[in-house]
């Protein structure tokens, strides 16, 4: 029974997408009531993402020990693909995240694609497509987290990367949308040749892309330390982690829910949760684990600084997301899933609510620019207590959900650093440890600054009349909020904590999910310093920006560090030359043979055409002057006779 409930978790999404895909779209420039297929599209996608979640919330229930059941798919030479499920605590809770949070998408959906107040035209005349596209895309992420084979994860992995492409690229009328899609795709697409390299040498060195076979084979050090790179460049793109973390900001150009799906439950958190499942050959490569340690740190501090300067209000939240990422795979480096998980779950939770909330803003004001907000706290009350809630889950302020899930993950990292504990390097712990103590200040300063800065002080676009969302917007909001504020004071809760500390490897036996004692102190008065920075400078001036006080540095962060501009420069320009020449070499040297092979021949032919055609009127003449010359000569001889 379990394992037709783990089959029908992704499968009931998928059957609704699929469903959903058939229908057509609504009629363009309709601007009063909702066709046929539109009502049709919103019940598939609801029931869909619904039916997800009770058969998550059901698995929760019963799944205690791991469970596994397979069948055998396709068997190449004694190289065995199976088709089944591997359930145990840790793949009921993710997916109870990510079909809550498909849920609250799909509902809030119905409401944000539709006439705005700053709308000229309908939006959702697409709204069927997009519906199935979510519900697509919760499939596919429900599939990796349930899937029981190397290969059958990596159907889910890249399903998730077409509906990214499709989703992001959802809105046509902004040029910028497709751009960003193309984008997403291919940088992901770049750290997935690495994924799937990694999962064939696996399997080959197993025998079977089974992964209860994979853990238990014993592989060649050479053989695992070249598959975990391999699979961690595929994390790298997918949670876009440094180097390939470029297209997450971009991606901001697709529709606000689908910003909430990516950061909170789908694709970002693919990338930890493939880690955690795959602990046990990352924990035997110390090699692999100070790579992602140190690709951790960056990222962590990259995204965090990032954030600090940005105007946009969902890039601010997109940066935050490449940091708050950096802390996961900080805590795999350091060798704590569990923690990581922790931090995964209470992120899907206060990440959604923010980008929803954000969402509320944006349809409200009608721009993503902070700096045309301010004041919304009067109009826009329950968007504020919100927002407010999930800001301080964002920069960890107790007792709220992330201050424990972030202090698990420094707590990891300290007892690393200082007492060499887990499989990492000790200077892995200590650069992890750091770095996240210092993004606790950047997250502080930068999530202060976005509530300063869009709900407080005066309004700047003051002919507006702002107001909370309709209910279809505000209930998953406030919904959002509740797990946010207390999801952190369930780690306290043994039916929760023993499902994330026991994830079937035996790596982390006397692991603490939550830690109490004189550690918090550091990173809560932290907090207050990077809050209280952007207060004061704030209290200073309250029509100006707190970034000012970044002074020369608010450009290259504002940029990222121009890091994009050096991938453009390092690899895309360079790619770029070499397709010209490609299609020079093409054109004029192939294309060139060819075309000019049959000009020649062509030509060839014509002047001996030409030629056979001049020289009949010749050749007739001297037939005519040939006959008349015999005709005189028959005359004169006959006459002479």
């Amino acid at each position: 029974m379990t394992g037709l409930l783990g089959a029908a978790l992704p499968a009931v999404p998928l059957v609704a997408g699929l469903t959903g895909l058939l229908l057509p779209p609504s009629p363009r420039g309709a601007t009063t009531g909702e066709d046929r297929a539109r009502r049709v599209a919103i019940g598939l996608g609801v029931a869909g993402a619904a039916g997800a979640l009770l058969i998550a919330l059901l698995l929760l229930a019963r799944v205690g020990d791991p469970v596994e059941t397979s069948a055998t798919w396709i068997d190449l030479g004694g190289l065995r693909v199976t088709l089944g499920v591997r359930l145990d605590g840790t793949a009921a809770l993710v997916a109870v995240a990510v079909a809550a949070v498909a849920l609250a998408v799909q509902v809030y959906s119905t409401a944000y694609l539709k006439r705005g107040p700053h709308d000229d035209v309908e939006v959702d005349h697409r709204y069927p497509p997009y519906a199935a596209q979510i519900s697509l895309f919760t499939a596919a992420m429900l599939l990796v987290v349930v899937a029981g084979d190397l290969v059958l994860l990596l159907v889910g992995w890249e399903v998730m990367g077409l509906c990214s492409y499709l989703l992001i690229a959802h809105d046509r009328r902004l040029p910028e949308a497709p751009a960003a899609a193309m984008k997403a795709f291919l940088v992901t697409r770049v750290g997935d040749v690495g994924f799937l390299l990694g999962i064939a040498l696996l399997g080959v060195s197993a025998g079977s892309f089974r992964i209860a076979d994979v853990l238990a084979h014993d592989h060649a050090t050479g053989t695992l330390t070249a598959a975990c790179l391999l699979l961690l460049a595929g994390v790298a793109g997918k949670s876009a982690q440094f180097p390939l973390h470029t297209w997450l900001p971009d991606a901001m150009a697709g529709p606000t829910p689908i910003s909430a799906l990516i950061h909170a439950a789908t694709m970002v958190a693919a990338g930890v949760y493939a880690v955690a499942r795959l602990f046990p050959l990352f924990a035997a490569v110390p090699t692999a684990l100070a790579v992602l340690g140190v690709m951790a740190s960056i990222t962590l501090l990259l995204g965090a600084f990032a954030a600090t300067a940005q105007d946009d209000l969902k890039r601010v939240l997109a940066w935050s997301t490449v940091s708050q990422i950096g802390y996961m795979t900080g805590a795999l480096a350091v060798g704590a899933p569990a923690a990581a998980l922790f931090h995964l779950l209470t992120h899907a939770a206060f990440k959604a609510l923010l980008f929803l909330a954000a969402g509320a803003v944006i349809h409200a004001v009608g721009t993503t620019l902070m700096s045309r907000m301010g004041g919304l706290r009067r109009d826009m009350p329950v968007t504020f207590w919100c927002t407010l809630i999930g800001l301080g889950a964002l920069a960890g302020v107790p007792p709220l959900s992330g201050f424990w899930s972030k202090d698990g993950v420094l707590a990891v990292a300290e007892a690393a650093a200082l007492d060499g504990a887990g499989p990492a390097p000790a200077w892995v712990g200590w650069l992890v440890w750091l770095t996240g103590l210092l993004g606790v200040v950047v997250t502080a300063w930068y999530a202060t600054r976005l509530l300063l800065r869009t709900f407080l002080g005066e309004p700047r676009m003051p002919l507006l009349h702002p107001h909370d969302p309709p209910a279809a917007m505000r209930w998953p909001v406030l919904l959002l909020a509740v797990p946010a504020a207390l999801l952190g004071p369930a780690a306290f809760l043994p039916p929760f904590a023993d499902r994330l500390l026991a994830p079937a490897n035996g790596v982390e036996a006397d692991v603490e999910l939550v830690h109490l004692g004189l550690a918090l102190l550091l990173p809560t008065v932290l907090l207050l310093a990077g809050a209280g920075l952007a207060w004061a400078g704030w209290r200073r001036d309250r029509a100006a920006d707190p970034a000012r006080a970044l002074g020369p540095l608010r450009p290259v962060f504002a940029r990222a560090f121009r890091l994009d501009d050096v991938q453009h420069a390092l690899v895309v320009r360079p790619a770029s030359a070499l397709a010209r020449v490609a299609r020079t070499g093409d054109e004029v040297v192939v294309d060139g043979l060819v075309e000019g092979s049959g000009r020649g021949a062509s030509g060839l032919g014509g002047a001996l055409g030409a030629l056979h055609r001049a020289a009949l009127p010749r050749a007739a003449a001297a037939v005519l002057a040939g006959a008349l010359l015999i005709g005189v000569a028959a005359v004169l001889i006959g006459g002479a006779a």
